[in-house]
């Protein structure tokens, strides 16, 4: 707790800034409605049909697949939301079937438990789909290892797929009705996040947008590639909305020079970029009308130049499938694709350190529940899943924000059990508390709890019939799951309370050092498309570092302390990755080509500074000095080098 300052002079507590953060909801985020109405249809539906046929306990488990499906549809594009919701549902099934056939085993269903919480958190490192199938695998295995289900053993996992497929179904109701693809969308707002980009070169916003761009940029290449990966072949209207976000990177790239200029482009520039966007989305064909002002620099001879090829692609109505320069490769096939995810995920130090920690405390909170003769249920294994997820953010911010959210829903949950026999009256509650699920997700992970909390328990009660007395033990279960990850999860994992962020900086500086080899290499131009996607995957990897960096500031001091000390360093990197392009942009647009001697120092101290972030937790104040031409084309590169060196360096 931290002390203020009240206005007699007296001093009262106040909960810690990390702990306020994610009790503080995210007003920004609408509520998204149409989430709202298919939550409310897909868990209160399979209920009605239960009580209708007389069979609640069915109803229940298909509303239990159900609420797997709305946690789990959390992407744009349709056939992303085919691969997050479906494919997760048969993980599921197949947990469910494991959970049941060791239910009431004692020592068997924890080794087995155990073991499937290893596979799940191996699998949770490979990518956003895979972690949800493996969190479903092992949650369901949980609950039926833990509940009586119904018999024969085939029932419960066809229930909870079809409660699953419930939910696509609603969701692919609305595809038809859709004006424009998802992806189209994402490659028109990319347009949009540029041409914010370009207006605020020169300027004090420039930071901001450009994190903007990197964003979008991603969310874009990662929607098309993921839909093309579905094609041995060339889809026509993916290979257009790939040329269209292809040629917007030069744009990207020439931002830069412009801005360490600190030049001001006209307003004629981003309007025409706006212009643009607006013919992606409506997927406007023709003759492109451009009326723009004469250029009279490198850096902005490069700006009109990316600009008039980028109005050329965008409007033309076929591009040639077979000249289509795929920034970040083409997807393999499924078949590799899946050996090599399978290679890594094996090999990987860090996928068997996750599932060791999630197997361990998975296998002491089912031996807790299992062996010991206290009246404790399957919710301690279910909280240490929820919470011990590692693309969640802080484990130890989340334990203490699920213990918060628990109470809060419990609180909602109480009256509803006590008051509200089993019957056709659960329906419209489950109308009214689904709907909360979309609506408070969207607020922070308390919120979300607070809204999952009371469902599963009204769900839960239609299968043991325990109904007011299920509200204390619940909490306490919480609370035991969450003691059990903050100790076996958390503190027996050094890794888990040290700051992270350097290592990985320090291996984004390293991939800068390469690039500035590769981009300025005497005597060639060098491979554009490589260096194309050296830049853009710095920029992934970046982004990686900010989210790394946001949830280190969610940690109990010291860790949180410590993160907050590298973001002067995390901006100077992004401005040395700015500086580099910037300065390729103008040797492209007729600067001379730096010395070979300049280039080789650069390259030299920025491995000198991965280095000195790898080597020290400490950021130590060291003064470099980079003679070179202070006319020259990587002057600006130097001076961003040299900043960067001051804020970290190795200790004496």
């Amino acid at each position: 707790m931290t002390e203020a300052e009240t206005g007699n002079g007296r001093r009262r507590t106040a909960p810690p800034p990390w702990l306020l953060s994610g009790l503080r909801p995210q007003q920004s985020t609408p509520v998204p409605w149409a989430a709202v109405l298919r939550a409310s249809l897909a868990l209160a539906t399979p209920l009605a049909v239960g009580f209708a046929l007389d069979r609640p306990a069915y109803g229940a488990l298909a509303s239990m697949g159900a609420l797997s499906g709305v946690i789990g549809d959390t992407a744009d594009a349709y056939r992303m939301r085919i691969l997050n919701i479906a494919v997760p549902q048969l993980f599921g099934a197949l947990g469910v079937m494991l959970g049941t056939l060791v239910y009431g085993t004692g020592w068997a269903a924890v080794v087995a438990l155990t073991l499937v919480g290893l596979v799940s958190g191996m699998m949770s490192t490979i990518g956003a789909v895979a972690s949800v199938s493996g969190l479903l695998l092992l949650l369901n295995a949980i609950v039926g290892a833990g509940l009586p289900l119904p018999d024969p053993w085939w029932v419960a996992p066809l229930l909870l797929t079809v409660g699953g497929l419930f939910v696509l179904a609603l969701t692919l109701l609305a595809w038809p009705l859709r004006r424009a693809l998802p992806e189209r969308v994402a490659v028109a707002n990319t347009y949009l996040a540029v041409a914010d980009l370009l207006a605020a070169a020169g300027g004090p916003d420039y930071e901001e947008r450009r994190q903007a761009v990197t964003q979008s940029l991603n969310t874009s290449y990662d929607l098309i590639l993921a839909r093309r990966a579905r094609y041995h072949g060339r889809n026509n209207a993916m290979v257009r909305l790939l040329a269209q976000l292809n040629v917007v990177i030069p744009l990207v790239e020439a931002a830069p020079a412009v801005h360490v200029r600190r030049l001001t482009l006209p307003d004629e520039i981003p309007a025409a970029v706006r212009d643009l966007a607006v013919a992606v989305e409506e997927s406007r064909t023709g003759r492109p009308g451009l009326a723009l002002p004469a250029p009279d620099s490198p850096a902005t001879r490069a700006v009109d130049s990316a600009l008039r090829h980028a109005a050329v692609v965008v409007h033309k109505a076929d591009p040639d499938p077979y000249n289509v320069d795929d920034r970040l490769g083409r997807p393999a096939a499924l078949g590799v694709r899946v050996r090599r995810t399978a290679r890594d995920v094996l090999f990987s130090g860090a996928s068997w350190r996750y599932g060791l920690r999630l197997a361990l405390c998975v296998g002491l909170a089912q031996a807790l529940t299992s062996l010991v003769p206290v009246p404790r249920s399957y919710w301690v294994a279910l909280t240490v899943t929820f919470v011990l997820k590692p693309d969640f953010g802080s484990v130890f911010s989340r334990a203490v924000l699920r213990s918060v959210g628990t109470a809060a829903g419990l609180v909602i949950a109480a009256p509803v059990l006590a008051a509200v026999p089993i019957g056709w009256w659960d329906v419209p509650v489950m109308v009214v508390l689904a709907a909360l699920i979309p609506a408070l997700t969207a607020k922070g992970y308390a919120f979300q709890t607070a809204a999952i909390t009371p469902v599963i328990l009204l769900l839960s009660d239609l299968l043991n019939h325990q109904g007011f007395h299920l509200v204390w033990p619940r909490f306490l279960d919480s609370l035991i799951g969450c003691a059990i990850v903050l100790v076996a999860g958390y503190l027996l994992w050094p890794e888990s309370w040290h700051v992270r962020v350097g290592h990985r900086l320090a291996d984004a500086v390293t991939d800068i050092a390469d690039y500035v080899a590769c981009a300025f290499e005497p005597g060639s131009s060098g491979d554009r498309a490589e260096r194309l996607r050296a830049r853009r995957r710095i920029y992934r990897d970046l982004s990686v570092v900010r989210s790394e960096f946001q949830r280190a500031l969610t940690e109990p001091p010291p860790v949180g302390a410590r993160a907050a000390a590298w973001w002067p360093l995390v901006v100077a990197v992004e401005r040395i990755v700015d500086a580099a392009t910037a300065a390729r942009v103008r040797v492209n647009h007729g600067a001379p080509a730096p010395p070979r001697e300049e280039v080789a120092e650069i390259r030299r101290q920025l491995l000198g500074l991965a280095d000195g972030i790898r080597s020290s937790e400490v950021l130590v104040e060291v003064r470099t000095e980079l003679p070179g031409d202070e006319e020259g084309v990587l002057a600006p590169l130097r001076q961003e080098v040299a900043a960067a060196r001051a804020i970290a360096s190795p200790q004496p």
